[in-house]
């Protein structure tokens, strides 16, 4: 096994750990919603300091309802995923033509303009 497999495993056993550390250890038992997002931890966290805040502004779009929250932010990942996948592919394929056209330029087999050595 060569050495950059060895690290990406690793990598996905440290992320995998990551992910399911929190419900093993019973992270969030004491709450009603054990793991709601940032937004809903930092409005609590706001009120309880200051009771009388109001925000600065209102989201242009609130969901009717938590599972439709959820699928948009779904998709908008899905979304991100795929440009990046896509951007990572198109990089990898230049380099691979690169390359190929470099080993067939050190190879001698057909450059533009190169004669080999037959009559037209």
């Amino acid at each position: 096994m060569s050495r950059n497999t060895k690290i990406n495993l690793l990598l996905l056993l440290a992320v995998a750990l990551l992910a399911v550390m929190p419900l093993v250890l019973g992270m969030g038992d004491h709450k009603e919603e054990p793991f709601t997002g940032s937004d809903g931890e930092a409005e609590t966290a706001i009120t309880e300091i200051e009771p009388d805040y109001e925000p600065w502004f209102s989201p242009l779009y609130e969901p009717p309802s938590g599972e439709i929250e959820s699928a948009l932010f779904s998709l908008q990942a899905a979304l991100g995923a795929g440009v990046l996948a896509y951007y990572f592919g198109l990089r990898r394929g230049r380099k691979q033509g690169e390359q190929r056209a470099r080993e067939r330029d050190a190879v001698g087999v057909g450059g533009a303009g190169e004669s080999d050595g037959e009559g037209v």
